[in-house]
């Protein structure tokens, strides 16, 4: 098995790529640990507060690759994942031999293993590491890290995840974590319709939700989502800790993924159904959380107006 370089703030420089609602404090961390971090995203300004804590910017995936001994992509869609890797200005184009590439977005398993396949060609290590927990397991560092790919990058990387994460478990080869973000959104799915539906409920019965929702955060019917984003749609606050829009491309994936390998989940479907309604209501840049306002909808209820 191949060794890889030992990661060290001291002797590895990383790179960054994809500074959304988790990215930038995810490359905040690493910052913070004493890593030297190039940054890119197609937006410059929302680099601003990483490159004043000590970041340098770079102007596309090609002058990071070429900084970077590894780097890192948190990336909105598959199509981003594959420009990024692959284009004219792609990280392939420049990264060096004997550099990782670790991709922290979710996107397809089968594009995890194309990318890998085409990196080892020119000696280039990777990893698929999508991860959850949302902006508060990002902000905490306390992000779920499900990772694929060889076990020695996966060790050498490892430094790295335990600065963003505190449950970090290689699940297989290459694909392998990204098959096992698709398990992770399959059970979010339904428990967010479980959420809103149950918060809609209590609503029209004429019970105070605060109150409900101290009787039921800490039994049998507990979970992440009941715990952290209940109080958001209570407090009619919309803001995305992920997007509608991200949720409705991970879902469509799982989706695929399952009709490959012919294998039915009508309660994936159903959730699928209901976030592209609340797409078509506007509602693709709001949290997941917002889904009570499509589904109050089917029962005469504005959420935002109760």
């Amino acid at each position: 098995m191949e060794k890889v370089k030992e990661i060290t703030p001291e002797s590895t420089r990383l790179g960054w790529i994809g500074i959304g609602v988790m990215g930038s404090t995810m490359c905040g961390h690493l910052l913070g640990a004493g890593y030297a971090v190039t940054v890119s995203t197609r937006t410059r300004s929302k680099a601003d507060g990483l490159v004043e804590a000590g970041a340098r910017w770079a102007v596309g995936p090609r002058e990071v690759a070429a900084a970077s001994d590894v780097v890192f992509t948190m990336l909105g869609y598959p199509r981003d994942v594959r420009e990024v890797a692959f284009g004219p200005n792609g990280l392939l184009e420049s990264t060096s031999e004997g550099a990782v590439l670790v991709d922290m977005s979710t996107s397809e398993p089968a594009l995890a293993v194309e990318i890998a396949t085409a990196a080892a060609q020119r000696g280039v290590h990777c990893l698929d590491a999508p991860v959850s927990g949302g902006d508060v397991g990002a902000k905490n560092a306390t992000l779920s890290i499900m990772v694929g790919g060889p076990a020695n990058v996966f060790d050498a990387v490892a430094p790295c995840f335990k600065v963003m994460g505190a449950t970090i478990v290689r699940q297989g080869d290459h694909g392998a974590g990204q098959h096992t973000k698709m398990m992770n959104q399959v059970l979010i799915a339904s428990n967010m319709v479980g959420v809103c539906e149950a918060l809609l409920y209590a609503y029209r019965a004429g019970l105070d939700l605060d109150s409900v929702l101290a009787s039921v955060s800490g039994g049998a019917a507990g979970s992440w989502s009941l715990s952290n984003l209940a109080p958001r749609a209570i407090a009619g606050n919309m803001a995305p800790g992920f997007f509608v829009d991200h949720f409705v491309k991970d879902m469509g994936i799982a989706l695929s993924e399952a009709s490959r390998m012919q294998l039915s989940l009508p309660g994936l479907a159903l959730a699928h159904q209901l976030y592209v309604a609340l797409q078509a209501q506007g509602g693709g840049l709001d949290g997941t959380q917002s889904l009570i306002r499509a589904l109050g909808s089917l029962s005469g209820i504005n959420w935002d107006q109760r």
